[in-house]
């Protein structure tokens, strides 16, 4: 029986944070393919050359995965930068609650699914779902002594 994720949430696939094969230095390389050659058949001898081209295919596999894995981080740390410059404006959007919303934003949050705005009122909005921003308007301190004067 296959198992399925619920509507509405995202599995995840962690690879583990360091493999074998990418730690694998000149001299375990040199060792590799002195095994090889020497555990060959004399009279079957094999290809090290069609050897040396799955090694290399294999190092370009892990070098984009590796590539692939900092440029993701690199943009969850852009997003993260952009989400901040939005403390203390005015944003609209679609909260999680799937609401059109507009306040002002209190705090920002790095989570799975990237960057969550949380407005004055405690609303979340993802920073993917921000569609307008605005700054507040200054404080005049000359009308808040007027209104506080009366006159």
């Amino acid at each position: 029986m296959d198992s399925t994720t619920p509507i509405g949430q995202t599995s995840t696939f962690t690879q583990p944070t360091q493999d074998a094969f990418s730690s694998l230095n000149s001299q375990d390389f040199v060792k590799i393919m002195f095994t090889e050659l020497s555990n060959q058949d004399p009279l079957k001898p094999n290809d090290s050359n069609a050897m040396l081209q799955q090694m290399a295919n294999l190092r370009s596999i892990q070098s984009d995965l590796d590539l692939s894995d900092k440029l993701e981080s690199l943009v969850s740390q852009n997003q993260m930068a952009s989400a901040s410059s939005l403390l203390g404006k005015v944003v609209s959007g679609i909260s999680e609650a799937s609401e059109r919303v507009i306040g002002v934003v209190a705090t920002v949050s790095r989570t799975d699914q990237g960057p969550v705005l949380t407005l004055t009122d405690g609303t979340r909005v993802a920073f993917s779902q921000v569609d307008e921003l605005a700054e507040l308007p200054p404080e005049d301190p000359d009308a808040a002594q007027d209104e506080g004067s009366g006159s």
